[in-house]
């Protein structure tokens, strides 16, 4: 791969699988399916699903990331050939070597080098082309590379409905309900909070307290559970990231509130002022549903004045997951 493909080899790193195409000993095509593409837009629009569920139903997808036929065995329909026998056998791999199922498979074609041909005739789907930005280290080039051509192929009948309704059959749940954060949420959860009291003292304030409030409710949507996961989600926040939550620039770098910073401002502040904040953000950016589950839950260990334990009540759409209010 690393001698013959224009791309070069591909590390492998997370959820993928390599193929080995023999004819008589002989190797004659190499076949690699990776982690699908964070972003987009063309596939997504293709497949008709919300921003809220995309993230956690991308391990749904495949990506073909490389596939070399050897130089000396250029053959008639071989390529397609090649795609049907990997699509026969893609579902029960996956499922055997990752413990989920995979729906459908895509692919980036180079319109400078290839014209598809063989995606076509194996019967994949053209949906579009990309915009040409590629990730780095602070997130996606400023620039526009060139963009690619863009084949989906569904490996389940019924793959699009599957991946775009409101809810997921238990057999295709991968994980927790988790979210993706566009570039328009970061920048306006800050400005939600800017109203909230500080409750800390003015010495030795170094984050905003919208900043840090922001933070803590955008790793939340993502499916973070406790202080240190929600720091750890901070941390993970590229450059660009961090600049659209308004964090503080230290030395070139924006650098996030820690593990004790985040839990000192979740213990000092009012609940009700931020419940309030992030109701108004629902009102600005959550799904419609069309039906609401009303439920009550007993706090553990969480003990009121009067030595009682706490009892919460709480509206959840069920279609968007979204809690509307809570009240003690």
């Amino acid at each position: 791969m690393q001698k013959h493909h224009y791309l070069g080899a591909m590390p492998k790193i997370g959820e993928n699988l390599w193929y080995v195409a023999t004819w008589k000993d002989h190797w004659i095509a190499l076949l690699g399916f990776s982690a699908a593409a964070f972003k987009c837009s063309a596939r997504d629009q293709w497949v008709g699903w919300d921003y809220r569920y995309q993230f956690d139903r991308l391990t749904l997808v495949t990506n073909n990331s490389r596939f070399l036929i050897l130089p000396e065995w250029h053959i008639p329909n071989l390529g397609s050939r090649l795609l049907a026998l990997c699509q026969k056998r893609l579902v029960q791999d996956w499922q055997r070597f990752f413990g989920h199922p995979v729906l459908l498979v895509e692919t980036f074609v180079d319109p400078e080098h290839f014209r598809g041909t063989v995606y076509k005739a194996a019967n994949w789907v053209y949906v579009g082309n990309s915009k040409g930005y590629q990730r780095n280290g602070l997130g996606y080039s400023s620039k526009t590379q060139s963009p690619k051509m863009i084949f989906v192929k569904p490996l389940h009948p019924h793959a699009r409905e599957l991946l775009s309704r409101a809810t997921v059959q238990p057999s295709f749940r991968t994980g927790g309900s988790k979210r993706m954060l566009y570039a328009e949420h970061m920048r306006s959860l800050p400005s939600f909070f800017k109203d909230i009291p500080d409750p800390r003292r003015r010495h030795g304030r170094r984050h905003c307290l919208h900043t840090i409030l922001a933070i803590v409710a955008g790793a939340t949507l993502c499916g973070m559970c406790g202080y240190q996961e929600i720091a750890d989600w901070a941390k993970s926040l590229g450059q660009k990231a961090r600049q659209r939550f308004g964090c503080r620039m230290v030395k070139g770098y924006y650098v996030v509130p820690s593990l004790y910073v985040i839990r000192d401002v979740l213990i000092r502040i009012d609940p009700d002022h931020v419940d309030q904040a992030l109701q108004k953000w629902n009102e600005t950016y959550a799904g419609e549903d069309t039906s609401l589950a009303i439920d009550g839950k007993t706090m553990c260990n969480a003990i009121d004045e009067q030595d009682r334990q706490t009892h919460i009540m709480g509206v959840v759409g069920h279609e968007t997951k979204t809690c509307y209010t809570q009240k003690k």
